[in-house]
């Protein structure tokens, strides 16, 4: 399956103002190379790389099956 959706960063980042915890993550996919995705999770990096693997996954699966659906006529 080809990568649509790809991982361009994770860095540490400051928690949001209302959070009890500190360990905050930026991260940023790109679709396409073009356009991005961004999104903050709290957790280790470890946790947190995996987790937007993760999302890289489903992303990558619901757009290959989007692709798949042409209408028979």
């Amino acid at each position: 399956m080809r990568q649509i959706y790809e991982i361009v960063s994770i860095q540490r980042t400051e928690p949001p103002a209302d959070a009890e915890s500190s360990n905050w993550y930026r991260y940023v996919i790109a679709f396409e190379g073009t356009n991005t995705i961004h999104g903050c999770r709290q957790g280790s990096l470890k946790a947190v790389t995996s987790a937007v693997e993760e999302i890289i996954v489903q992303l990558n699966e619901r757009h290959s099956k989007k692709r798949g659906r042409e209408k028979k006529t």
